[in-house]
Parts: C-alpha cells; sequence; structure tokens
C-alpha cells in the first residue's frame, strides 16, 4: 500500500476554493487570503487558464502555503500541475490511476468520495485525506457512519454546501477540515471583499474549535 503524504501542519485546516479565477487576479486575490490565514489554495481546472493560476500563486507564495488544482480528472493533468509548482491534488473522484501518479509525486491528496467503497479504495491507493463531496447531501451523520470503516489517522473533509455558518453542525461529529467555495470566492469579487470574508470564516472557525486549534 503506497504510503500517503501527510497534510502539512497548519494552523487552519481549510482549503480555498477559488473556481472562476483568472490569471491577472491570483496574485492579489490569493495574496489576501494568506495574509489573512489561508494556507491551502485550490484552483480548479475548469477556471480560466488554471495552470497560469497555480504558476502564479505558487511562485508569490510561502514555501510553507499548500497551492494546488481541483477537478484534477486525468495523469495529464497531475503532470501539468507538478510542472506549474503545485503540491495539492483535489479530485471529485476517485480514479486510482491519476491519483497514484499524485501520490507518487509526492503531492498532498485530497481525492471526492461519497461512498464507504470510493473511501476504502481511496485511503488504499495512499490519499492524504478524503474531500466528503457534497458534504451538504451525506451531513454530518452520514460523513461519520462511514468514517467508523476508515483508518483513524486517515484526514476526512467536508466540501460542498459547507461554510462558517455551518462549521458547528460538523464539529460535533469530530470533523474539523473543510473546503469552502463560494463562501470565500466567487468570479468578479474583488481582494477587499474576499478579505473580508476570509476574516469572517477564521473567526468563525476560532470561535467553534478554540483559536489554538493547530
Amino acid at each position: 500500500m503506497p504510503v500517503p503524504v501527510p497534510f502539512p501542519p497548519i494552523k487552519y485546516p481549510l482549503v480555498a476554493i477559488l473556481r472562476g479565477l483568472k490569471p491577472e487576479e491570483a496574485q492579489d486575490i490569493v495574496g489576501v487570503l494568506l495574509d489573512e490565514g489561508f494556507e491551502a489554495i485550490e484552483i480548479p481546472l475548469n477556471s480560466p487558464e488554471p495552470f497560469k493560476s497555480i504558476e502564479i500563486a505558487a511562485r508569490h507564495a510561502p514555501s510553507t502555503a499548500l497551492i494546488g488544482a481541483g477537478t484534477v480528472l486525468t495523469v495529464g493533468d497531475v503532470n501539468q500541475l507538478l510542472d506549474a509548482g503545485g503540491r495539492l491534488f483535489v479530485s471529485p473522484n476517485v480514479d486510482v490511476p491519476v491519483l497514484t501518479r499524485a501520490v507518487d509525486l509526492g503531492m498532498v491528496t485530497l481525492p471526492g468520495v461519497f461512498t464507504a467503497t470510493e473511501a476504502l479504495a481511496a485511503a488504499r491507493a495512499g490519499a492524504t485525506g478524503l474531500k466528503f463531496f457534497p458534504a451538504s447531501v451525506l451531513g454530518p451523520d452520514g460523513i461519520n457512519a462511514i468514517r467508523a470503516v476508515l483508518p483513524a489517522d486517515l484526514m476526512i473533509a467536508a466540501v460542498g454546501g459547507v461554510s462558517d455558518k455551518n462549521f458547528g453542525e460538523y464539529a460535533k461529529a469530530g470533523i474539523k477540515a473543510f473546503g469552502l467555495g463560494s463562501s470565500i470566492y466567487k468570479p468578479g469579487m474583488k481582494p477587499a471583499e474576499v478579505q473580508l470574508r476570509a476574516r469572517a470564516t477564521l473567526a468563525a472557525y476560532d470561535a467553534v474549535f478554540g483559536a489554538s486549534n493547530a
């Protein structure tokens, strides 16, 4: 069984999902998120010129930041992600050859799962953690039920319909890692608005999980 790359020891286990980000916006939008305390950034590959945005973000981010791509569907995508300087692999599904390529390249991997079968397949392939998606459909209890059959040390993240408004619901189920999309960023948003949303999100996270949640 492949050895998974561990999720880095960052303060907030939150991935900001910047779907629709344009390359000319990448430096400023990613910059304000990093300044506010986000350390993991996902730029989905169905965004305009995503690899260019990832390259810009990775070039301007500190080495401790986790910059990468979402909606990664092919081995070719993984190779391009590496070339762009990305270290984070996020997918909507479990495609074992694609996931294995990312694991072999030393990437932090969060494949998307919805069932116990998918979750166990991803764990066997060496995933860093699992992106339960859409979390709003499974709910905290559904995710928790599946987690009962998974390795205890496997990172579990809830994505899809999650925002600062419902951290508390997931906290009751012991879930503290999240992917956050439209609650943080929507196409066309200005950096100042993203900054305010990021600040409010981290304040809400601290209120639920405690300011020393590292």
